[in-house]
């Protein structure tokens, strides 16, 4: 009688933690829910020529051309959308319009964005690669950058920085005169508003700010208001990491497509993930490895307005160029 009653209440405990399972998957482990996209051209290979790379990292398109951050030959090149080199500009150097690393790009109104991190500030170009102004400083104050990781810039002139080591986002006028910040300088925080080494930033067509939140492995989402909004990357989204749908193992880039798609390069999982702006999981592309279609650490990422995907594939030293399915 006894063997029976263990027996029965085994059963029921192995039964419980299968339904705990099944709910959590469920719960937390989203099935894709649109085609996805098709892998079309890649170029680039390492070096120091013309459409040569080493460690390219950011990315963004205009209406008719590819700007690529290539970092360790402190440089922008410039290609139109097949692959086919056009120029490159910039020098290695601290001075007006020279680089030290340049990371994340942003193009508007017919400029360019550099966040330059190793010089602490942006540097602003016309799209011929004619250096216009810098905008910020080193340092943990207002308007001041430890480490730009990503810019994002508003129809108004507004600039948005992924203030990487100060933990924080900043948003800027267009003279670089600050205007407030999102989470406290200096401080780690895996809670609604904090963060852990942010390293992009984008913005949706209404002015809502989506944060690659990067070391907290998930995404923060900001009202056109400022206020927080929503958050997603993992069960609560609180520093859970994991190679599942939906969650991410360090968030390098993002960028919304004219769709109003959410699309994230998450790095250490070496694929491209995409969401609603709600966080709805939608597809992921690319899996690990030097083939075409296939990532090892990619990085920035930019959208075409006819959806075309361009993206950095930083350990193979070339550009991907992908289109809807």
């Amino acid at each position: 009688m006894k063997q029976k009653f263990i027996l029965k209440l085994t059963a029921g405990v192995i039964a419980i933690i299968l339904l705990a399972i099944i709910v959590g998957w469920l719960a937390f482990v989203p099935s894709p829910k649109e085609a996805g996209y098709e892998f079309v051209s890649a170029w680039g290979k390492k070096g120091t020529g013309p459409g040569e790379f080493n460690s390219p990292i950011g990315i963004a398109v205009s209406d008719n051309e590819v700007f690529v951050s290539d970092s360790r030959n402190a440089r922008i090149e410039v290609f139109d959308y097949n692959g086919i080199f056009r120029r490159s500009f910039g020098t290695l150097g601290d001075g007006p319009g020279q680089l030290g690393r340049p990371m994340n790009l942003a193009v508007r109104n017919s400029r360019l964005y550099v966040a330059d991190y190793f010089n602490d500030r942006i540097e602003i170009y016309a799209l011929d690669g004619s250096y216009l102004r810098s905008v910020g400083s080193s340092g943990d104050g207002p308007g001041q950058f430890n480490a730009p990781g990503g810019v994002a810039v508003a129809n108004n002139g507004d600039i948005y920085v992924a203030d990487f080591y100060n933990k924080r986002v900043q948003e800027l006028k267009a003279d670089g005169s600050f205007i407030r910040q999102w989470g406290i300088t200096g401080k780690i925080g895996i809670w609604a508003g904090q963060f852990n080494y942010p390293t992009d930033v984008a913005l949706g067509a209404d002015g809502t700010l989506f944060a690659a939140d990067g070391y907290n492995d998930r995404i923060q989402v900001f009202g056109p208001n400022g206020h927080f909004s929503h958050k997603w990357g993992g069960p609560f989204a609180v520093n859970i990491k994991g190679s599942f749908n939906g969650w991410f193992r360090t968030v390098s880039s993002i960028a919304v497509g004219p769709a109003g798609r959410v699309f994230a390069t998450d790095f250490n999982n070496h694929r491209i993930q995409t969401f609603r702006q709600d966080g709805t999981f939608l597809f992921s592309i690319g899996q690990h490895g030097t083939g075409p279609g296939q990532f090892t650490y990619p990085l920035g990422i930019d959208v075409a307005k006819d959806g075309t995907l361009f993206v950095v594939d930083y350990g193979n030293n070339r550009i991907e160029k992908w289109r809807p399915l």
